[in-house]
């Protein structure tokens, strides 16, 4: 059983084992804070997703590196917009997706898979079936990433789905260590969502634009 699941890292540099092992740890760090609704969720995650970038360049998968690039990007955005406050009011709660986010949303989401299936077809990368599916999870990623950075509940129900697809799709890829982070991110994302609704739903509401 245990050949079944890690037979592929036999022939991966002992550094890079570790440094998987490591941005697994960061990553799953960062996810349960997200759900505890913590500022720790962005440096654990620009932790995580720094280390992810580099590993997923040199395994030549640039869907995933492009999803941790833009994690990296957008926690640094997400560290700052959870910081601002009207005194000692947070001026960005948690609160539900508006019409305008949901139009942004599937904006952000179409272009995003547009952009990596050009990058993927240019430099002929279209070799396998979890090609195209890394196209498709990486325009749900970056909508989920977009929306837990403005801290709306339904952020967590693209990482869920998101999570889902990707258990299998990185146990077929050979990264057994990350698949198994990705079960445990599928659990704890379905407790972030059941928490942050509770939170929004107990908050007075706002007009939706």
């Amino acid at each position: 059983m245990i050949d079944y699941f890690f037979s592929q890292y036999s022939e991966y540099p002992t550094l890079d084992i570790i440094l998987e092992i490591v941005a697994v740890i960061f990553g799953l760090l960062s996810v349960w804070y997200a759900k505890k609704d913590n500022i720790l969720v962005f440096p654990t995650g620009l932790v995580s997703t720094s280390i992810f970038v580099y590993l997923l360049w040199k395994w030549t998968l640039w869907g995933d590196m492009m999803i941790n690039g833009y994690y990296f990007v957008m926690s640094i955005y997400g560290w700052y917009h959870w910081t601002r406050k009207k005194g000692d009011t947070e001026e960005f709660p948690i609160s539900k997706i508006s019409s305008s986010e949901k139009r942004i949303a599937i904006i952000l989401f179409i272009f995003t898979v547009a952009f990596v299936f050009s990058v993927y077809h240019y430099f002929g990368k279209f070799t396998t079936w979890y090609a195209y599916v890394d196209t498709f999870i990486t325009g749900i990623f970056f909508v989920g990433m977009w929306l837990m950075a403005k801290r709306k509940v339904e952020n967590w129900i693209f990482w869920i789905v998101g999570d889902v697809i990707s258990i299998p799709l990185y146990f077929a890829k050979g990264y057994t260590f990350t698949s198994f982070q990705y079960i445990v991110f599928t659990v704890v994302a379905i407790f972030g969502y059941l928490e942050w609704k509770k939170i929004s739903d107990s908050s007075p509401t706002e007009p939706q634009k």
